[in-house]
């Protein structure tokens, strides 16, 4: 299907999310690929995340760029030729991209109560305590894409989801709150912004200076 949601995340910032409903033969014929993005299709064994490859490429198209204004770092961070700064997620059903004046950091999940049993690895499990298990699933997913997002911005190896990345307390029904990366003597602090679309949860994460 087409552009399935734009939101506006600031003056600055905005997010895309594609809904993939189509076949991958479909999404294939539709998008413009550069050579580099064949190679990695060919080397994908997975039809659903070669669907979300694509989608992201067909969210580019949407509005109005191509895969030839993709291009990726040596760490493997994405980034656009005309200097704005971009974050890619997928999962399941959706793909999506932020794109923004500021550096930015986007994940992407679906709801799933398997978290739950891997939420001591990554988080502290007492900042689930008071809440049902819906409640739980989706404050755990909030909590993961808080430390993936702001890893996407960072892009460092060595940085620990457990140790190095810690949230404000906040409820789920905030869609924002505060985090904190201490790390090689440093301590860096990021506003979050997230919220819930049909099954999914979307984090975005934001240096503050």
């Amino acid at each position: 299907m087409p552009l399935f949601n734009q939101i506006n995340l600031s003056p600055l910032t905005e997010l895309y999310l594609w809904k993939i409903t189509e076949d991958l033969s479909d999404l294939y014929e539709a998008a413009i690929l550069n050579e580099v993005s064949h190679l990695r299709l060919d080397a994908m064994k997975s039809e659903a995340h070669k669907k979300g490859f694509i989608a992201v490429r067909m969210l580019l198209q949407s509005i109005g760029y191509t895969d030839f204004d993709l291009y990726y770092d040596s760490n493997g961070k994405p980034h656009l030729k005309d200097g704005k700064h971009i974050s890619i997620s997928h999962s399941g059903e959706f793909s999506a991209i932020v794109i923004s004046e500021e550096e930015v950091g986007l994940d992407l999940e679906r709801l799933k109560s398997k978290i739950l049993k891997i939420a001591f690895r990554y988080m502290e499990v007492s900042h689930l305590e008071g809440l049902n298990e819906i409640e739980q699933i989706k404050k755990a997913t909030v909590i993961w894409g808080i430390k993936e997002s702001i890893f996407k911005i960072k892009n460092e190896q060595g940085i620990s989801f457990l140790d190095h990345i810690f949230e404000a307390p906040f409820a789920f029904d905030d869609k924002q709150a505060i985090a904190t990366l201490v790390y090689n003597n440093q301590t860096e602090k990021f506003s979050i912004q997230f919220n819930l679309i049909e099954d999914y949860i979307f984090v975005c994460a934001f240096q503050l200076h």
